[in-house]
């Protein structure tokens, strides 16, 4: 029995398919936790320990100050959070988020990118926390977020 979730097969075949492969993936994702439908995101790359997400700046995210609202950066903190929790948990174990933590370091404007990495060590019988981190980059690659977001991950009974 493979311990990869179904998430990463599928996007591992999806992104083989030119063009449409991860937009049609990053729906699906989407639709699975319909409140990252609230965001115009697309998962790039998802790997065991990274993921990358990103998204454009579209009117219904969008601030009184012309960039991009806090609770969208922290949604797509989540999703890439998300992702990269999907593709590193065992299936053997199962996960939730239980907290996080943000900083906004400078105006989020245009596109932007989330690149989430977890590493997980090594799991136990019992269960226990772990960091993902996300950073959030603009297009000229200046940090405008992060995040630190802890999951709570147990074996499956």
């Amino acid at each position: 029995m493979s311990t990869q979730r179904l998430s990463i097969r599928a996007y591992n075949f999806a992104s083989r398919v030119p063009v449409v492969g991860r937009g049609a993936f990053s729906a699906a994702f989407r639709l699975a936790s319909p409140y990252f439908l609230t965001i115009p995101a697309t998962v790039e790359s998802v790997e065991p320990g990274r993921a990358v997400v990103a998204m454009r700046q579209f009117p219904w995210v969008r601030n009184h100050l012309g960039g991009v609202h806090a609770i969208a950066l922290c949604n797509l903190a989540e999703m890439a959070m998300g992702a990269v929790a999907e593709a590193s948990v065992p299936t053997t174990h199962r996960w939730i988020p239980k907290g996080m933590s943000v900083e906004y370091k400078a105006k989020a404007v245009g596109r932007m990118r989330a690149e989430a990495s977890l590493d997980l060590g090594p799991l136990a019988d019992a269960g226990r926390e772990a960091p993902v981190l996300v950073s959030v980059y603009d297009g000229a690659e200046t940090e405008v977020f992060s995040a630190e977001i802890r999951i709570w991950v147990t074996p499956k009974r």
